[in-house]
């Protein structure tokens, strides 16, 4: 089984809550709004990471960072962007088993005509009253499931 650390919207504040969340997960997904290298840097010291820039991610750094990530994870493609709303794929007719996105702040997962939409949420600093949380992918041969994790800061 493999398990995918599901971060995004941490705007530049990659909290200790998440960097412990994370530990001992295989690979790390940020869906975007990084805003800064560090962020990529902490988060490779977990566990190799693939990032999409978001809406708010600029500058000369942000420029190698694609704007969507198409990955397969034995076997299972995943499909990483920053805003749901931009998807530019029919991910059922592609064979994508996931769709990984963040920008709205507001943790999520559905499953809908055979694909799953998980977004983590945002686990940077809070927005109005929504809660701070990332998320999980557990991939066992063909079989995918999503957990989200909500995190108690202070």
């Amino acid at each position: 089984m493999t398990t995918i650390g599901l971060i995004s919207d941490t705007h530049g504040l990659l909290r200790p809550e998440a960097r412990l969340a994370l530990r001992g997960v295989d690979r790390i997904l940020h869906a975007g709004d990084i805003c800064n290298a560090e962020v990529l840097a902490a988060l490779a010291e977990i566990a190799p990471v693939t990032a999409v820039r978001g809406n708010n991610d600029r500058g000369a750094w942000a420029e190698s960072v694609p704007e969507r990530a198409l990955i397969d994870v034995e076997g299972v493609k995943l499909y990483v962007l920053h805003d749901l709303h931009e998807l530019d794929i029919d991910p059922r007719a592609t064979g994508v088993k996931a769709v990984i996105s963040g920008h709205s702040h507001r943790p999520l997962s559905k499953m809908e005509n055979g694909v799953l939409y998980v977004n983590p949420g945002s686990a940077g600093p809070r927005r109005f009253r929504l809660p701070i949380s990332l998320g999980f992918l557990e991939i066992d041969g063909t079989q995918i499931k999503a957990r989200l994790q909500t995190l108690e800061v202070d």
